[in-house]
């Protein structure tokens, strides 16, 4: 039932799985708040810092109930998930039924009803939030793939919005879609947007086929026609967007003396290593570690690469440590990286450094400058900014990025070595020719790829979606 729009609503509002901040209470119970550091805040920061909005999403803790609250000119909304809500919405079906249905069934995905009884409950909580904060005629941009029935939702209540949503992981082809029992609930919430935004062209090509065969909408090119033949027929465009980061930020960072030197500081303190490999992953399973860590193991053992010469740096950030297939990929890397050390590694010197914590960008930027190869070998990624961040840090133009080409990064950084990650012996070709490439050569890819980062960054991206999306009319202008 649509509702009317509030007299004081914002003319761009966000809306997100998590709001740009953690949200604790203190001992008064008043909410104090810390910025969050995911990838999606760091997007949108710029956009958000230059147009008065509002950004809906919840707080990061069970039971937390907020008024609306402001930080940065930026109206934050909080949504109140349960207990039960994050069990079985964000761990269940968000992350243990669409994660992995959409990663290529890398690990298999679980269909419980409860799960999506719960995904549909509070993705309307979600639309509420929206639709109690949006102008007459706003733009309300939803973000991936915990929200994906959102657009419908929200267009009900209020069919005067401009509507877009950005889905930010892989989507998949019919095949693999088709498993999920509420496939055509997922195609109907998401064809409540006018926009639709994909990290590839492929996955923007596999979302208007499963439409075309679970629908009998007409479908041209990119465009979807909705409602056809009444008065509210609309279009709805599934467009490739790929997302970016600050590259310009990053790359002043990665100037600065204090990075410069802590750059030289991990070299030394790795024992001046002649080859230093960095991998820098969340510990998840589609992110190819195991595979990266094998292949980098058989190339100690052939004596391609040198075990007193050559350091493999890996940080991996924790990742939802409840779920059971990441608690089984921790101990999965950790027991190879043992064994590497242990075959390879001498007093004062162990062939792999292994980082399971989180790092400051700083730190982050100092590594990437320190790094000879990085290996970006995810097993599918929806864009990959890791890549992204280290060609933007490496303005010495020295460096090569081995690039899974299963990453939405692949079909951007021409110039990057690219790899199959399920193929351990390309993987080991490949990583054995970036650590011996040419510094003429070396030069003449980081260039390239630095040209494409710097010009396409996430300011870019923002304006890139959203003047697509200001583009189409309000209700209120169709004819």
């Amino acid at each position: 039932m649509p509702i009317d729009a509030p007299r004081d609503g914002q003319d761009l509002v966000v809306v997100a799985n998590r709001l740009p901040v953690d949200v604790t209470l203190d001992e008064e119970g008043e909410p104090t708040w810390t910025r969050s550091p995911g990838g999606l805040v760091t997007a949108l920061a710029p956009v958000m810092s230059n147009t008065k909005g509002a950004w809906v999403g919840w707080g990061g803790a069970p039971g937390l109930e907020l008024e609306p609250f402001e930080v940065d000119g930026t109206e934050l909304v909080p949504v109140m998930l349960t207990e039960t809500d994050v069990e079985r919405y964000y761990e269940g079906f968000s992350n243990d039924t669409l994660w992995p249905l959409y990663h290529d069934v890398i690990a298999p995905p679980q269909f419980h009803r409860q799960w999506w009884d719960a995904y549909r409950r509070v993705n309307e909580r979600f639309a509420q939030a929206a639709a109690a904060n949006a102008a007459h005629g706003a733009t309300v941009w939803i973000h991936d793939y915990q929200l994906q029935l959102v657009p419908a939702f929200l267009r009900a209540l209020r069919p005067d919005l401009r509507i877009g949503y950005f889905h930010h992981i892989p989507f998949p082809p019919l095949e693999i879609f088709a498993q999920l029992p509420w496939r055509k609930q997922v195609v109907e919430g998401l064809l409540g947007a006018d926009l639709i935004g994909f990290q590839r062209g492929g996955d923007a090509a596999n979302f208007v086929r499963i439409v075309r065969r679970l629908t009998d909408l007409t479908t041209r090119g990119q465009m979807i026609t909705v409602d056809e033949d009444t008065p509210t027929q609309r279009h709805v465009r599934a467009q490739a967007f790929p997302i970016s980061i600050d590259s310009h930020a990053f790359d002043h960072l990665a100037r600065t003396d204090a990075v410069q030197e802590r750059a030289r500081e991990i070299r030394r303190e790795l024992g001046d290593p002649q080859y230093l490999l960095l991998g820098v992953d969340r510990l998840d399973y589609t992110k190819g570690i195991r595979h990266r860590i094998k292949a980098y193991g058989e190339l100690l053992e052939d004596g391609r690469l040198s075990a007193t010469e050559t350091t493999l740096v890996q940080v991996a950030s924790p990742s939802r440590e409840n779920v059971g297939a990441y608690q089984q990929l921790r101990d999965d890397v950790e027991l190879l990286v043992g064994r590497i050390n242990g075959d390879h590694g001498q007093v004062g010197h162990a062939p792999v450094q292994y980082l399971h914590q989180s790092f400051p960008m700083e730190e982050m930027a100092a590594l990437y400058l320190a790094a000879d190869v990085m290996l970006v070998t995810a097993l599918r990624d929806g864009m990959n900014l890791v890549a992204k961040e280290y060609v933007a840090a490496r303005s010495d133009e020295r460096g090569c990025l081995v690039l899974s080409e299963f990453t939405g990064a692949a079909d951007e950084l021409v110039g990057s070595v690219l790899v199959n990650p399920h193929d351990i012996d390309g993987m080991k070709d490949a990583i054995t020719y970036a650590a011996h490439l040419d510094p003429k050569e070396a030069r003449k890819r980081m260039r390239r790829l630095r040209r494409r980062v710097l010009t396409h960054d996430v300011a870019a991206w923002s304006d890139q979606f959203l003047s697509a999306l200001t583009a189409v009319p309000v209700r209120g202008d169709r004819g």
